[in-house]
């Protein structure tokens, strides 16, 4: 394969270079006759950690829909996804070269009739250890519970499973050689999670000091969503006149969520950025998280390294090194000064081929 160059600065340091890629991989070894391809700022393939491939408002979609969310996610700029849980099989998707790179949860895991229809395995208490399992060996490294969801006997959020059940669902997933992750708005299911030694938590709203202090202790992970957090007001809405408790709780967590979340990141917590693409949520807007961090207090260095070089190193996956593979994307100015680049990449480069520009 003919060379390519690609010069201007390479982040997360700024330094201006030439990065080569040969054979779909990256070297920063001068290629005497290559062609210069793009000149702009370059940043490693940026990275969706909470994203729903395969899911729609009822379930599980076609492939044909599943891809077009892929391309949709992959041409603004993810090329490296955390499927946050998904009623699909979406397996298929690791043999495309031209989708991006998936790390799977399986389906989410939430109990009998307290979650979205059609989204879930539901179980009972005594079955969520064994489920957590099986998906463990289904997924890609990763399984998702769904903490708390509504209770209508109680008319407000509620742990989803006694805190023993939790701790037996994350020691059976761990055991299976994977990390768990879970869906959590509200307080009450979070002192057990963290205290059983969940690897990450989703949305995170209803952290208080305590726990953020033994988030850093145990090394726990939160992807906050902001974007799908910015839509608490319609929930409360929608529930005021069933659920009074549960439209208070929800616009107390909105009113609170971006002290919330920056305590968490003033203290150390390492936090990522994930649209929530899929249901309510469109896809290929990575960028739209990436600005939200930035608006609740996150400075925007760190915003874009939460949804590019730092999550790619959380999750394994290599950034613009020697050697690696030649997932990147250029831009036509510095995005840390301007956001709004963000939506329009010059190029995207997956696996050493320009899927735009």
């Amino acid at each position: 394969m003919t060379a390519q160059r690609f010069r201007g600065p390479v982040l997360p340091d700024g330094e201006a270079r030439d990065l080569y890629v040969v054979d779909g991989r990256i070297t920063y070894e001068a290629q005497p006759g290559a062609d210069t391809v793009a000149e702009g700022w370059i940043v490693p393939g940026l990275v969706d950690a909470h994203c729903h491939l395969g899911l729609d408002d009822f379930g599980a979609t076609d492939d044909a829909a599943t891809e077009q969310q892929a391309i949709a996610d992959r041409d603004g700029g993810a090329l490296l996804i955390r499927d946050a849980g998904s009623a699909a099989d979406t397996r298929w998707i690791h043999d495309r070269d031209d989708l991006p790179r998936l790390i799977r949860c399986g389906r989410h895991i939430a109990a009998t009739k307290r979650y979205i229809r059609g989204y879930a395995h539901e179980v009972e208490p005594a079955d969520l250890a064994s489920y957590a399992a099986q998906e463990a060996r289904n997924g890609d490294g990763w399984i998702k519970l769904v903490g708390d969801w509504i209770s209508r006997d109680e008319g407000d959020l509620a742990p989803s499973f006694p805190a023993d059940a939790f701790a037996d669902a994350i020691a059976a997933a761990q055991a299976e050689g994977a990390k768990v992750t879970a869906h959590c708005f509200g307080h009450g299911v979070l002192p057990g999670l963290i205290e059983a030694g969940i690897d990450c938590i989703e949305h995170g709203t209803g952290l208080t000091e305590d726990l953020i202090d033994a988030m850093v202790q145990h090394g726990t992970r939160l992807v906050p969503t902001v974007m799908q957090l910015d839509k608490f007001p319609e929930h409360a809405a929608a529930g005021q006149a069933r659920f009074p408790a549960y439209a208070d709780t929800m616009l107390d967590l909105y009113d609170r969520m971006p002290a919330t979340i920056m305590a968490a990141y003033e203290a150390g917590v390492p936090i990522y950025a994930g649209s929530d693409g899929g249901g309510i949520s469109r896809h290929g807007n990575i960028a739209g998280e990436i600005e939200a961090l930035v608006r609740i207090g996150m400075p925007a260095h760190d915003a874009l390294g939460a949804a590019s070089w730092r999550a790619r190193e959380w999750l394994g996956v290599d950034g613009l090194d020697e050697g690696a593979s030649a997932d990147f994307v250029v831009y036509d100015r510095d995005p840390r000064a301007d956001l709004s680049v963000l939506r329009t990449p010059t190029r995207v480069v997956l696996r050493g081929r320009a899927v735009v520009g």
